[in-house]
C-alpha cells in the first residue's frame, strides 16, 4: 500500500450502527486464500487504476501468507458474461468473490448462490440490489449527485440553463448520483435543464456528446457533470468550438483537473477512490479470518474546490495522463473504514 498523505481527507465519521457479524462465512476456510475479482470491464482507466490497487493489495496479502492467487475475469460490458464468470468462480469453489457489478440486478441470484456456499462477497463502487452478501463498499452516491447540483445552483445564484452530463444507464452510480441531484433542481425552478446524456465514462464518447449537445443549444449557463471523464470531455468541447467553458462539476480524472487549473474555470469535484478495490479484497480476508466488519461501508466523498486542487494537481505526475488523481490510503485508512 502506499503511505499515507491525505487521510485527513477521508476523517471516518463517527459509527452510528453496531457491528454486524460477516454474513456468507462458513465452512473451513484457512488461509491462504483464493481471490476472485470479476470486473464488469477492463478498459476505462478508472477500473485499470482500481485493478492496480486489487493487484497491490493481493501482493501485500501473498507476503503475509493470507492470499494464495488472484484470479481475474473480464466481462467487457456483458452482465450475462459476469453472471458465468462467477459461477465459475464458485465452481471453483474460492474464497471470497469482489464484485464490480455491471447491473444491479442480473447478479442477484449468482451473489446470492455464492454467499449461501459460504464464500465471501464483497461488492464496491456498481451495487447490487440484494443484500445477501458479505459487504458493501462505497462512496454516498446520492450524496455526490446532491452536493454538484448545490454547488451548481449557487454558482448560477439559483437561475440559469444546465446540461446535465450522465454515465452510463442503469449503472447504479450513475443513476444514484443523477437521482442524488433532482431534489436539489426540484427545489431550485429558476435552473433550467435543457437537457442531459449518457454516456461511458471516457473522454471521447463524452466530448462527441458534449459537442452534439453544443451545436443544438447556443445559451448554456453551467454543465453538472457527474463523471470526471465526462468533465474533462465537456471542457475539450467547448474548447475545440472556441466557447468560454462554463461552471462544471466533475471528479479527480487528472485531465479535468489539469483543465480546470490551466483555463481558470469555476469548478467543484469530488471523488471515487480507486482503493476502493484494494478495500474490498482487505474487507474479504478480514471476513475471511473471522473478524466483525460492516454489512455497508461508507467511504466519506471529499470536495475538490479552488482551495485545495493545487495538492492534486502537484501529484498529477504519480498518475496515467488519462487516469484518476486518487488519495492516499494505507492499513490504517482500511481499519478506520471497517471500524464503522
Amino acid at each position: 500500500m502506499t503511505t499515507v498523505g491525505a487521510v485527513a481527507l477521508f476523517a471516518v465519521a463517527s459509527a452510528s450502527s453496531a457491528h454486524a457479524a460477516a454474513n456468507c462465512i462458513k465452512g473451513d476456510r484457512k488461509a491462504p486464500f483464493t481471490i476472485g475479482w470479476a470486473n464488469i470491464y477492463s478498459v476505462p482507466t478508472w477500473m485499470k487504476q482500481t485493478e492496480g490497487t486489487i493487484t497491490d493489495e493481493v501482493a501485500t496479502l501473498k507476503k503475509d501468507g493470507l492470499v494464495k492467487d488472484l484470479k481475474i475475469t473480464d466481462a467487457q460490458g456483458n452482465a450475462q458474461t459476469q453472471i458465468q464468470q462467477i459461477q465459475s468462480m464458485i465452481d471453483a469453489n474460492v474464497d471470497a468473490i469482489i464484485v464490480e457489478a455491471g447491473s444491479s440486478t442480473a447478479l442477484d441470484r449468482v451473489i446470492s448462490d455464492a454467499c449461501s456456499k459460504g464464500i465471501a462477497v464483497v461488492n464496491f463502487d456498481s451495487l447490487v440490489d440484494t443484500k445477501n452478501l458479505t459487504a458493501k463498499i462505497n462512496t454516498d452516491s446520492d450524496e455526490w449527485g446532491h452536493k454538484a447540483a448545490q454547488w451548481m445552483v449557487d454558482q448560477l445564484h439559483g437561475k440559469g440553463k444546465i446540461i446535465i452530463m450522465n454515465g452510463p444507464a442503469g449503472v447504479s452510480v450513475s443513476d444514484d448520483r443523477r437521482k442524488g441531484a433532482q431534489p436539489v433542481l426540484d427545489a431550485n425552478k429558476g435552473i433550467q435543464v435543457i437537457t442531459e446524456t449518457n454516456t461511458e465514462y471516457n473522454v471521447a464518447p463524452a466530448q462527441e456528446a458534449m459537442t452534439s449537445l453544443l451545436f443544438a443549444n447556443s445559451d448554456i449557463d453551467g454543465v453538472l457533470s457527474l463523471g470526471g471523464a465526462l468533465s474533462a470531455g465537456a471542457l475539450l468541447a467547448f474548447d475545440r468550438q472556441g466557447r468560454d467553458p462554463v461552471p462544471i462539476t466533475g471528479e479527480n480524472a487528472r485531465q479535468f483537473l489539469e483543465l480546470w487549473k490551466q483555463k481558470g474555470i469555476k469548478g467543484w469535484a469530488t471523488m471515487q477512490p480507486n482503493w476502493l478495490g484494494a478495500l474490498s479484497v482487505y474487507a474479504a480476508v478480514q471476513a475471511l479470518q473471522g473478524k466483525t466488519i460492516p454489512a455497508f461501508v461508507k467511504v466519506p466523498l471529499p470536495v475538490i474546490d479552488d482551495s485545495n486542487i493545487d495538492s492534486f494537481i502537484a501529484r498529477a505526475g504519480k498518475f496515467p495522463a488519462d487516469g484518476y488523481i486518487y488519495s492516499e490510503y494505507d492499513k490504517a485508512l482500511f481499519d478506520k473504514l471497517l471500524a464503522q
